[in-house]
C-alpha cells in the first residue's frame, strides 16, 4: 500500500506545482474594457473623446488601470522618473482591428511589447501630437506606413527623443533605458 501511495502523492505534488504556475500567470491582469468613464492619467479628459490608439497601464495593487488618450503618453509615463510602482501589464489598442481612427475600439487590446509601432507618420494622436501607433502585425503597420508615412519599430526601439516630444509638454524627463517591466 505504501508504494502505491507514493505515485499518488507525487502526482498530487506535480498537479499542485502546475497549479502554482497557472496562479503566477493569473497575476497579470487582463485588459480592461474601455468605457465612457475612462479618464486620461495625464490630461484628466475622457479618453473616448479623442481619436487614435489608447493605452492602459496596470499597477500592482490598483483596482483599475491608468488610462492614456495616446500610446506615446503611456510610454513616456513608463520611462519617466516618477513611475515607481510595479507595472503588472501594459495594453495598447490594436489599430489593425480598429473600426477607424475615430473609433479605435474599446476591447481590441494587445500586449504593448507584442505590437509593431508606426512612428513619425503624418497621423497625429488623439491629443494632436506625434503618436506611436500600434498594430498586431507588421503587414498592417507597413500598410499604414504606405498611406501615412513613418516607419515601423518594435516596443523597445521607440526612441526616447520621440517620447521627449510628448514628455516636454508635461515638463517630464524620460529615462534613456528601454522599458523592462510590464506587459
Amino acid at each position: 500500500m505504501r508504494f502505491r501511495s507514493i505515485p499518488v502523492v507525487a502526482s498530487l505534488a506535480i498537479l499542485l506545482a502546475l497549479a502554482g504556475c497557472d496562479a503566477s500567470k493569473s497575476s497579470t491582469p487582463p485588459p480592461a474594457r474601455m468605457t465612457a468613464d475612462a479618464v486620461g492619467h495625464n490630461c484628466q479628459m475622457y479618453v473616448l473623446d479623442h481619436g487614435g490608439p489608447k493605452a492602459q497601464v496596470h499597477l500592482k495593487g490598483a483596482d483599475a488601470p491608468l488610462w492614456f488618450a495616446e500610446v506615446v503618453d503611456a510610454l513616456a509615463y513608463l520611462r519617466g522618473p516618477e513611475q515607481e510602482a510595479d507595472v503588472t501589464a501594459v495594453y495598447v489598442s490594436d489599430m489593425a482591428k480598429a473600426a477607424s481612427w475615430g473609433e479605435p475600439g474599446v476591447d481590441n487590446w494587445m500586449r504593448a511589447k507584442d505590437a509593431f509601432y508606426v512612428v513619425s507618420s503624418r497621423r497625429l494622436g488623439g491629443m494632436e501630437t506625434p503618436e506611436a501607433i500600434p498594430f498586431s502585425t507588421r503587414e498592417a503597420a507597413s500598410a499604414f506606413v504606405a498611406e501615412s508615412g513613418g516607419h515601423v519599430v518594435r516596443f523597445d526601439e521607440i526612441p526616447n527623443d520621440y517620447l521627449k516630444q510628448q514628455a516636454s509638454m508635461g515638463d517630464m524627463d524620460v529615462r534613456p533605458a528601454p522599458i523592462s517591466h510590464g506587459g
